[in-house]
């Protein structure tokens, strides 16, 4: 179990890495270590709220009970391995990494040491979400037949304050990429059929103006061994921004449009909606967190091994872009 006064270590410290250092402080966990390649200047927390250090080898000699690795998604593994290998639990900011090499070496030393593993998808942590979830397990309006679900945001309104362009989004050699950055929701539809997937195809976009060697966006067309059915796209160049998720039932259909906080039910019966006004994004977060610790408790050696399947996944299939 961590205390509040045990050593965390944050690894990297862009917009996600300042968002989990002001969470965990809201927490009451205050002492943070933050290894970084160069000590600039954070934008959003103190410099005298958190320890910093530009040295790999010291930020693991400080021994710290958990990792949060937000660092780049190219660089991951390697310090996901490291931190592992100094007996660290692990929480890592989605993707777990952008190609599947190495991670059968996490495996066995995730195995090895006993250590959690956890890669932070906190969509799950939506209500509505759960709610959708809750629906297709009950089967309050039949079985689910397909779905559809779309995601697109124009990349360079997402941080203003740098160049896109050298963003880790927009760069291949950091693991950047529509399919990769924008896995929630090919997680959230992993997760809420829960059951394995039959086939699946994967068609990028190339087509955008966007100055990036990535794809700008991408279709994936899966079907799943009870025959579910679904289409998931995803994109940077879409203005204004749209997220939704439409699920098709035997007596109804159910969406969830992300914008507007809220759960849509269409039937010959009638329709009702759910609704979350003024929605907190930063809960999702906060909550994923708490998660976290509260696994910390009571994990399996199992559990952290499928994560790492789950996120395997994932990578496999962004890796078709």
């Amino acid at each position: 179990m961590i205390k509040h006064d045990d050593p965390i270590l944050i690894i990297g410290a862009g917009s996600i890495g300042e968002r989990h250092i002001r969470n965990l402080l809201s927490l009451g966990y205050h002492n943070l270590v933050v290894y970084r390649q160069r000590n600039l200047a954070f934008r959003t927390i103190g410099a005298n709220q958190v320890k910093v250090v530009t040295n790999f080898a010291e930020a693991l000699s400080l021994q710290p009970e958990v990792a949060f690795i937000t660092s780049p998604t190219a660089q991951h593994l390697s310090q996901a391995i490291a931190c592992a290998e100094s007996g660290m639990h692990l929480f890592i900011e989605k993707p777990l990494s952008h190609t599947p090499e190495g991670l059968e070496q996490l495996k066995e030393t995730v195995a090895r040491k006993g250590i959690y593993l956890y890669v932070g998808y906190m969509m799950r942590f939506h209500p509505l979400v759960r709610e959708l979830k809750e629906i297709i397990r009950s089967e309050r309006f039949g079985k689910l037949l397909s779905f559809t679900t779309r995601w697109g945001e124009y990349l360079p309104d997402w941080h203003p304050w740098e160049d896109y362009r050298t963003s880790y989004a927009a760069r291949k050699e950091l693991g950047g990429g529509a399919a990769l950055t924008l896995s929630h929701d090919l997680d959230l539809v992993l997760w809420l059929n829960d059951v394995p997937l039959d086939k699946y195809y994967a068609l990028p976009n190339f087509a955008s103006l966007l100055e990036v060697d990535v794809e700008g966006g991408i279709d994936f067309l899966l079907r799943f061994v009870n025959g579910v059915t679904g289409h998931v796209h995803l994109n940077f160049f879409e203005k204004p921004p749209c997220r939704y998720m439409h699920f098709v039932f035997e007596g109804s259909a159910v969406h969830f449009d992300y914008y507007a906080s809220a759960l849509r039910v269409y039937s010959k019966a009638g329709n009702n909606s759910d609704e979350l006004p003024n929605f907190d994004r930063n809960q999702l977060f906060v909550d994923q967190t708490i998660h976290f610790f509260n696994q910390l408790k009571t994990f399996r050696p199992e559990d952290s091994l499928q994560n790492i399947e789950d996120s395997a996944r994932i990578i496999g299939m962004c890796r078709q872009a």
